[in-house]
Formats: C-alpha cells, sequence, structure tokens
C-alpha cells in the first residue's frame, strides 16, 4: 500500500512538475462583437417649405438612418421649386420673390451661408436644371432659358426658344452631351423639345413633341429621352445621339400611347423600364404603365440583327408597354427605387402612396399618410436593411416617412411650414 501512494505521490508530481515547464493551457476568452444590420451610410433628405405670410421659407436637412432633424436654414420667400444636383451637394429653390437661392448641403448650414440670385425682371421661371458647369432656367415669362454660371451663379445668357412656345422643364442627366428643353405650344396643341448642346452651349436643334409636354427623363448613359405629353396621352422618345425622335422597332409606336394625363416617370434602370405615372380624369384611379426600354447589347444580339455593341440601338421590344397598373385617384407623383424592385406612387385625392411591386406588375400595398394629407411630392432613398420613401403636401406642414422592408409609416417629420417639395441624395 506505502509502494502505492508512493508512486501515485511520484506521478502528481512529475505533473505539477510539467504544468511548471510552461506547458500551462488557459481557456482562452475571445470577444464576439455583436452582429446586426450593416450601418447605414449618412445620407439625407432635404425638404422645402413655405411658412406663409412674406416670411423666408426654410430647408429641413433630415438624416436618412436616424430620422432627425440635423438643421434648418432661411431660403428666399415663398419657394416653388427646389432642385438638387447630381451629387446631392448643392441644392437650389425657386422663390415667389423673383430670386434663386443656392446652398451647399451640411449639417453646419446656416442662413448666413445662402447664396440668393435676383433674376431678370419678368422672367418667371418654372424648373431648374443643375448641369456640371451651368445651372439652367426655363423663364416661362421671357420664352428663354437662362444659363448661369460660377460661384455665386450669374447670368451667362439666355437661350431664346422657338416663338409661339414656353418653355416648362428641362429633361436631362448631368454631364450629358445635350439637355432638352420641353415647351408647350403657346396656342395649344404639339409642343416641342429644344436641344441644348453643352459643350457650345448653344441651341442646336429641335424635336417634334405631343399635345402638352409637361416632363421628361433621361436615361443616365444620355442616349435616349422620354417626354410625357399629358393631353394626348403619349409618351415621345428621342434619340439623343441622332438629335432626333427615335425610330423604335416595330410593333412598337412613337410617340408611345399609355393612359389618360401621363405627368411623371421614373427609370427602372436595372430592368431597363420607365415607369410613366398617369393621373387621371381626377376622380377614378390612374394608373402607372411600365415600357420596356432596353437597348442593344451583346446579350440582345442575337434577338436583333440590326443590333451593333459598339453603337447601341434599341433592341427588340423597345417601347412595348408590359403592363398598366390601377393606383390611387389623382396620382402626382412616382419614384422607383434604385434596385428596381418596387415603385411608389403618391395620390393626392386619396391621401395614400401605392406600392407597386415591378416583378409582377401589381399593387402590393396601399399606405395611408393622413399626417401628409394631400400629398403630392415624393422621394426615395435605397437603404440596407430599409430604405425610406419621402413624402411632402402643399396643404400640411409635416412630412412622412416610410419604410420599404415593411412599408409602414416610420415616423413624421414637422417642417415649420407647408411643404413644398422634397428631394434625396442617391446612394
Amino acid at each position: 500500500m506505502k509502494a502505492k501512494a508512493a508512486a501515485a505521490a511520484g506521478v502528481l508530481a512529475a505533473l505539477v512538475a510539467a504544468a511548471g515547464c510552461g506547458n500551462t493551457y488557459r481557456p482562452v476568452v475571445t470577444a464576439i462583437n455583436p452582429v446586426g444590420p450593416a450601418s447605414q451610410p449618412q445620407r439625407f433628405a432635404l425638404a422645402i417649405s413655405d411658412p406663409g405670410g412674406g416670411l423666408p421659407g426654410i430647408v429641413t436637412i433630415v438624416d436618412f438612418s436616424g430620422d432627425t432633424v440635423l438643421i434648418t436654414a432661411n431660403v428666399g420667400v415663398a419657394p416653388y421649386f427646389f432642385w438638387l444636383n447630381a451629387t446631392g451637394t448643392t441644392g437650389y429653390t425657386l422663390n415667389g420673390d423673383a430670386t434663386m437661392t443656392s446652398f451647399d448641403v451640411s449639417t453646419s448650414l446656416q442662413t448666413r451661408d445662402m447664396v440668393e440670385t435676383t433674376l431678370l425682371n419678368g422672367a418667371a421661371p418654372n424648373s431648374i436644371f443643375a448641369d456640371t458647369a451651368s445651372t439652367y432656367l426655363t423663364e416661362a415669362g421671357r420664352g428663354a432659358v437662362a444659363q448661369l454660371t460660377g460661384a455665386p451663379p450669374a447670368l451667362k445668357q439666355e437661350l431664346p426658344i422657338t416663338t409661339g412656345y414656353t418653355p416648362v422643364y428641362i429633361a436631362g442627366y448631368a454631364g450629358a452631351a445635350r439637355q432638352y428643353v420641353i415647351n408647350q405650344n403657346a396656342s395649344g396643341g404639339n409642343g416641342l423639345a429644344s436641344s441644348i448642346d453643352t459643350t457650345s452651349s448653344t441651341i442646336s436643334g429641335t424635336v417634334p413633341l405631343g399635345n402638352t409636354p409637361v416632363y421628361g427623363v433621361m436615361t443616365s448613359d444620355g442616349k435616349r429621352v422620354f417626354i410625357m405629353n399629358k393631353a394626348d396621352g403619349t409618351v415621345s422618345v428621342i434619340n439623343a445621339q441622332a438629335n432626333a425622335l427615335d425610330a423604335v422597332p416595330s410593333p412598337a409606336v412613337n410617340p408611345i400611347p399609355v393612359g389618360t394625363a401621363p405627368i411623371w416617370a421614373d427609370l427602372a434602370t436595372t430592368k431597363n423600364e420607365l415607369v410613366v405615372l398617369n393621373s387621371g380624369d381626377g376622380v377614378n384611379k390612374g394608373s402607372a404603365s411600365i415600357i420596356n426600354i432596353p437597348l442593344c447589347s451583346t446579350a440582345a444580339l442575337p434577338g436583333n440583327a440590326n443590333c451593333d455593341a459598339t453603337n447601341p440601338i434599341d433592341a427588340t421590344g423597345f417601347g412595348q408597354v408590359l403592363a398598366t397598373v390601377p393606383v390611387g385617384v389623382n396620382p402626382q407623383m412616382v419614384a422607383v427605387l434604385q434596385d428596381g424592385s418596387r415603385a411608389y406612387v403618391v395620390n393626392k385625392a386619396d391621401s395614400t402612396v401605392s406600392v407597386v411591386n415591378l416583378t409582377s406588375n401589381t399593387v402590393t400595398a396601399t399606405i395611408p399618410v393622413p399626417n401628409t394629407i394631400h400629398p403630392n411630392f415624393i422621394a426615395a432613398i435605397n437603404g440596407t436593411p430599409t430604405g425610406k420613401i419621402y413624402v411632402t403636401s402643399p396643404e400640411s406642414t409635416n412630412m412622412t416617412i416610410i419604410r420599404t422592408d415593411t412599408d409602414i409609416v416610420e415616423t413624421t417629420i414637422p417642417l415649420q411650414g407647408y411643404g413644398v417639395q422634397v428631394r434625396a441624395q442617391l446612394p
């Protein structure tokens, strides 16, 4: 027994000795960081509001990820149009006191940072387009387009529009070789588009449009322009490379028939589709027409013998209306998410937002926005796990924010004035 006890003691001593030779194994505790959604980049939605009573308008900058007001500052009196440049770094407002306010987008923005440009007598501008080197104003009162350059923006020249026509909007994309001025016929009837050659700063031609054109969009490659002709329910397609109406492939026609009173559109770039908003008659439901607009590419070559991958033309199916989706009553505007998954339509009469799924081409939700009654303007920001939709109304001092992952109202933001327009920084 004593021998066994001694042997056991010897083994224990050996183990203790081995442990003391630096081979001690200790449990390792590794911190595990919390797992959650990716952090959202800092982006802003900017809303312009008008408190009335001859007081200056207000820009409200809202944080995308936190839905909080970061800063407010004053713009000109009675603002009525708001534009954000392509990079989301500079904002512009047209004001009822015959001025244009421009400002850098910043969380430290103050009223003293605002730049005010006095406009020409009788200009009565109705829209702004900010290109990379120039800012253009459509001057309805002078039948011209003002080109402003420099900082602060100053008038460089006026570009005259064809006599008998009134400029209403510029369909363009920053950096494109041509931008297109949409002009209505002062006597009624068909309008025309004036092309601005951005290199020479001249009007390089005109293109015939349909009856009462009101709005337009250009593709990001600068090759095609789509103009909404409200009175005849069509969309005119301009080939910006040819500076002429596009020769769309049969059986499509140009202008493309859509619904009643098309007034707005947005591009679903990832799907090669255009979503056109038809406002309807104001009593019955309006609709969204979804148009196929692919240009030739390597993938499209087998289906179209005329395709040239080095000089893209319309692919087979270009100009075809894929679906017409009923939305709410008196819809005013549509915004497409950048991933092309959905389009959001703001319905003025219903005080709702319709969600159009662009895969099934159906309305998958109708979202009431009672705190922003009779809305007429909408903006969208993509995000992960959720994007946001921003809704304003000239009859409400609240902006409604909708989550795109659940399609429910997230919150409302007080604007200190009646909503004029809202724009969002793109991803």
